[in-house]
């Protein structure tokens, strides 16, 4: 008598690239590309859109007296005040389009993570909060990984959502540090998945992007700020 129905069937184990995948499908995709983002931080507007099929990143701060245009474009940054071109030098724009970049690379998390430069690995399985993660390391190639290549990313898929719920990195500006957030207050607007976050340093010297996620577990972790994106606003593009 043949047993075949009480055969186990293998469950197909996923990769990192596999894992991404379906993270940035979850939350979006796609859309983004299709789609103009604006929202609001820190009292500073900020806008994603794709002209001529070339992502642009802009910036309005306004003041009493001006308001101020910072636009990212590939790698060219631009500055207007008040309409008007202003010159800076190399070192000034780096800084800038840094700070923009980095708001509106968080903003859209997992969304870029397969670009060219991103190189990802599956490094453990975790629990936290009574869900089980996926732990993916990211670093980035030198070419075309901007002027913070060396940092390290760490991303927490959740196993069953896709969602990555936490996320840490290091960083070697200002003398260097350790980060992990939190996302909560998570919504969907026009399909793409937006969320705020805690912002938190480990409290212990032996704390490393690695064992970050132990460190929240025992509590080991000091909310330094919160993360808060409002009037969010997704339009459909006309990019043909």
């Amino acid at each position: 008598m043949m047993f075949s129905s009480c055969t186990e069937k293998k469950v197909k184990k996923l990769g990192a690239q596999e894992i991404i995948d379906k993270s940035i499908a979850i939350c979006g995709g796609q859309l983004f590309e299709s789609n103009k983002v604006s929202f609001e931080f820190r009292k500073r507007a900020y806008i994603s859109d794709f002209i001529e099929k070339k992502e642009v990143l802009s910036r309005i701060t306004k003041t009493d007296s001006s308001v101020i245009r910072d636009v990212r474009k590939n790698t060219i940054f631009t500055r207007f005040v008040n309409d008007s071109l202003v010159i800076l030098t190399d070192s000034l724009a780096g800084v800038y389009a840094n700070s923009v970049n980095s708001v509106h690379y968080f903003s859209k998390l997992p969304y870029g993570l397969n670009d060219s430069a991103v190189q990802k690995e599956l490094i453990g399985e975790v629990t936290l909060d009574q869900n089980n993660y996926y732990k993916i390391k990211v670093t980035f190639s030198q070419a075309d990984g901007g002027d913070d290549f060396e940092d390290t990313y760490i991303y927490w898929i959740n196993k069953k959502t896709f969602k990555p719920d936490f996320l840490g990195y290091t960083f070697l500006t200002d003398g260097g540090g350790t980060r992990f957030r939190v996302a909560y207050n998570e919504r969907y607007v026009n399909g793409i998945r937006f969320v705020d976050y805690e912002n938190y340093k480990p409290i212990d010297s032996d704390a490393t992007i690695f064992n970050a996620d132990s460190h929240y577990l025992k509590k080991g972790l000091k909310l330094l700020s919160k993360i808060e994106l409002e009037k969010i606003s997704v339009n459909q593009g006309n990019y043909n």
